[in-house]
């Protein structure tokens, strides 16, 4: 077992719900030693209106020395990275909510999500999709977004280890409707803007450009070697290196501003895909580019780029 997942049942469980089923240290983590026949048949979570938890597992904690601010409100979430799984070390052992961790569930544990929510988990490589209850804290490990139950995962195809997964939550509103459920009417989606580059001439029926252009009006003035200021273009295929993703666009156009002020040569963007403003550096030709630029960010902001590959 990791030690991160360790801390998050001992720490984060203990102070939050005052159980003491976690406070010792499982020997080992893994899969059941016998395992029932008909898992891959195991259906989705039935996602309904849940009232989100005051308090108790939704309040801001801290593990490993970093704070973390659960979502307060009924909001759209979405974010790509690594998803990893536990099994038989916390088998009816108390979650962070409270509830028993069942890992022949549908369930998962995620960072900052109210307690309880539902996500649609899709793992790009082979197109599985699974909706799961998010009733638990983590996963602490740099890179990783969510941690599924062992089920969850052996229906995404994820068993042999971390994968890369795509995670979007789903608002009250999407479940009442039954936005949810495979085949049924989506909301329609606003067509991908152009992203932001250097100063553009700010637009006052948009908020991000707005802030874009006064931040970039408080910053001292740019090498005549930095990248030309008002232009916009469309996402170009190519590899991208995503810096952050945020869900107001304050926190985009400061990240971004950051990202110049580092580094000025680089061509930073910022892309408003309804349920997130992503700050993404690009396009590269290979990714052997786009990873040693990523380096070079690692270096200079401490940040982990996430790489992410556009195509025509």
């Amino acid at each position: 077992m990791s030690a991160a997942r360790f801390v998050r049942h001992a720490t984060v469980v203990a102070a939050a719900v005052l159980l003491a089923a976690c406070a010792s240290r499982p020997a080992r983590d893994g899969a059941p030693a016998r395992v029932p026949g008909d898992l891959s048949n195991t259906p989705d979570a039935q996602p309904r209106v849940e009232p989100l938890r005051r308090g108790g597992p939704n309040k801001p904690y801290e593990v490993l020395g970093r704070r973390y601010v659960p979502m307060a409100a009924d909001e759209p979430y979405s974010e790509r990275g690594l998803a990893s799984w536990y099994g038989t070390a916390f088998h009816g052992k108390s979650t962070s909510s409270g509830e028993p961790y069942d890992m022949y569930a549908m369930s998962a544990a995620h960072k900052t999500m109210p307690l309880p929510s539902y996500a649609v988990v899709r793992n790009p490589a082979n197109g599985r999709e699974v909706v799961v209850r998010v009733n638990d804290r983590g996963p602490f490990v740099a890179g990783r977004v969510i941690d599924l139950s062992y089920t969850a995962a052996l229906r995404l195809g994820l068993l042999a280890g971390v994968a890369p997964v795509e995670v979007r939550r789903l608002t009250h509103d999407e479940i009442r409707a039954g936005l949810w459920r495979r085949g049924a009417p989506q909301p329609e989606a606003a067509p991908q803007p152009a992203p932001v580059l250097a100063a553009a001439a700010p637009d006052a029926a948009d908020p991000l450009m707005a802030l874009v252009a006064a931040a970039d009006a408080r910053a001292p003035a740019r090498s005549a070697t930095a990248p030309a200021g008002a232009t916009t273009a469309a996402a170009a295929p190519g590899f991208w290196l995503q810096l952050g993703a945020f869900r107001q666009p304050e926190g985009a156009a400061t990240l971004r501003r950051q990202v110049l002020d580092a580094a000025g040569d680089l061509a930073v963007a910022v892309f408003d895909d309804v349920f997130a403003y992503r700050v993404q550096v690009g396009p590269y030709a290979s990714r052997g580019e786009a990873q040693a630029a990523g380096e070079r960010l690692r270096s200079l902001l401490l940040i982990a780029p996430l790489l992410v590959e556009r195509r025509p």
